[in-house]
């Protein structure tokens, strides 16, 4: 690592909580970003197809976004929610106008944690009962109830999780937990949630949370039907049905604004945050009137709808609008696949390629038969991927999946310098 590398990261093990994970055996320092590219210390420059966690939606540095929010600092900076600001209400008016079905008041806050956490709160208040309902392999944040909802042991760090939720079978069909294949099982991973829900709570409940794709889960993507049957046995024991949008929200899964709008479902509540304002914090949670009507009592949100992250957001919106982004995920992320799935063909490593749009998992396993996961493979891929140029996530339960999420505005040229980067990557893995 060169010199003004190695001091941030001195810099950082010195003066950050050492649980601030890093990729790579040597941490990249980036200093800049403009479009889908990103440049370290040295101006190396580096093909970015994670966007910062599925954040960075529009591009590094979009023009006319960074112009908006640069406009409004020179504004007004912040008042809080104590105060009314035309940034806050013009979004509100937006988020209404773009999400599904009767979805009409919102609620802003700082990050996906507190828009998942404010859901569940709403949601209780509405329905008057406690129990929630989430997924195994789901990530919904890192506070104390957010953790709890998560499906995943290695993100739920402190102990065991609060009281009243319960965690249903995904559906992961790479994986299946009952040993069937799509579409011969009759979706019995859909089907068994009434009976979790029989044996393993009071049968009260206020609401069920998902990810219409699972995130940090490992882009687990449910078949058409899931939704359509889980939704309508949660909606039976009185529960709401949240959207846990922050990754698949603002058209990243191509052709649409909202992830779950692919499987037909109207949510009651909806959150979002990540691409919401192109990589500055903001959060949001959406619901029918009479949800949202149902929170009683005093709140503030000291950051939420700040007004130059508000003026991001609806510029970032405006954005994806005008330039017809939704089709263009859409369009190039049919491409992607099909790149990917090229790759699968040569690389007996690729056991699952899944995902919609500009949200494409990989997962890599040993052996394509028993499916063990490749987990110290893709830690060195990750490194080979970087040193060719090419920015990739990960995720999954076992940290096998390869993540890819590049901006809305990624092309096909793009998506052919990234499939070329990962190609050698992944041949330079097989040769050592």
């Amino acid at each position: 690592m060169e010199r003004a590398g190695q001091e941030i990261l001195e810099k950082q093990k010195r003066f950050l909580f050492p649980a601030v994970i890093t990729y790579y055996s040597e941490p990249l320092a980036v200093v800049r970003g403009k479009g889908l590219c990103l440049y370290d210390t040295e101006g190396r420059e580096y093909l970015d197809f994670f966007g910062g966690i599925l954040t960075v939606i529009a591009g590094h540095c979009n023009d006319k976004i960074t112009d908006a929010l640069v406009e409004q600092a020179r504004t007004l900076q912040h008042t809080s929610t104590l105060f009314l600001t035309a940034p806050q209400v013009e979004l509100a008016e937006k988020l209404a106008a773009i999400t599904p079905g009767r979805l009409q008041k919102s609620f802003f806050t700082n990050s996906g944690t507190e828009a998942n956490e404010t859901a569940i709160q709403i949601a209780r208040a509405y329905t008057g009962r406690h129990e929630v309902v989430a997924l195994r392999h789901a990530y919904s944040g890192r506070s104390a109830l957010a953790m709890s909802i998560t499906g995943q042991y290695a993100w739920r760090t402190g102990g065991p999780g609060l009281p009243g939720i319960v965690h249903a079978h995904s559906a992961y069909c790479y994986r299946c937990p009952f040993e069937k294949t799509y579409p011969d099982c009759e979706l019995v991973c859909a089907r068994d949630m009434e009976e979790m829900i029989r044996t393993a709570t009071s049968g009260q409940l206020a609401a069920f949370i998902a990810e219409p794709i699972q995130g940090v889960g490992g882009f687990i993507t449910p078949p058409k039907e899931y939704f359509l049957i889980v939704a309508e046995i949660i909606r039976k024991y009185g529960g709401v049905f949240i959207s846990d949008e922050v990754q698949t929200g603002l058209g990243r899964t191509g052709g649409k604004w909202f992830g779950i709008e692919h499987w037909g479902v109207q949510p009651d509540i909806l959150t979002m945050a990540k691409g919401l304002a192109n990589g500055l914090p903001a959060g949001a949670t959406i619901a029918a009137p009479e949800i949202a009507d149902s929170l009683k009592g005093l709140t503030i949100s000291t950051f939420g709808g700040n007004p130059v992250s508000a003026r991001a957001a609806k510029a970032t919106i405006d954005l994806i609008e005008s330039e017809g982004l939704l089709e263009n995920a859409r369009v190039v992320g049919q491409y992607l696949r099909e790149r990917l799935e090229e790759l699968q063909d040569k690389h007996l490593i690729i056991g699952e390629v899944r995902g919609m749009g500009l949200m494409q998992g990989v997962e890599l396993v040993r052996d394509r038969k028993a499916k063990q996961p490749a987990v110290e493979e893709i830690r060195r891929l990750m490194d080979l991927a970087k040193n060719n140029g090419l920015i990739l996530g990960k995720g999954g339960l076992y940290g096998n999946v390869i993540r890819i999420s590049p901006a809305l505005t990624c092309t096909r040229r793009d998506v052919d310098d990234a499939i070329r980067l990962l190609d050698r990557s992944l041949s330079q893995l097989q040769q050592a």
